[in-house]
């Protein structure tokens, strides 16, 4: 049996980045906004309610540029440079020992926290041009 093309398993991957940042930002504006309230460190300076609301359009955004293929790398770039931004937030999340999303001991809090590397690598990896194409 032969392996997939690594283009296809690119595809895939964005695909389901895009698909699973769409999710997250419906959950921000919906059922799961209270849970999102937890990620908000303290220092930020706008209400966290209006973060969550702000970060789940942004979230939408990203994902749906993502599934849609336009400017893939610079999305991809962008995508990776979101889940940087709210890495703090994750890291509050533990330091304050805030429970949500069933993170509700400091243990899962600070083994949740290197996940966002495989976010990042694949945000960038999955939004690489094919050999020999032109980047958009």
């Amino acid at each position: 049996m032969s392996r997939p093309p690594r283009n296809a398993v690119r595809s895939l991957t964005r695909w389901a980045l895009g698909s699973a940042l769409v999710f997250a930002g419906i959950g921000h504006l919906t059922f799961a906004r209270e849970e999102f309230q937890a990620q908000v460190p303290p220092w930020v300076p706008v209400d966290d309610d209006v973060t969550v609301l702000a970060s789940g359009v942004a979230e939408i955004g990203l994902g749906a540029a993502l599934l849609s293929g336009w400017r893939k790398r610079a999305v991809g770039h962008l995508a990776a440079a979101f889940f940087v931004a709210v890495f703090p937030g994750n890291l509050s999340q533990w330091k304050n020992r805030r429970d949500a999303f069933g993170l509700d001991t400091d243990r899962k809090r600070l083994l949740r926290l290197p996940f966002q590397i495989p976010l990042i690598a694949a945000a960038i990896w999955s939004t690489r041009p094919r050999r020999g194409a032109t980047a958009v």
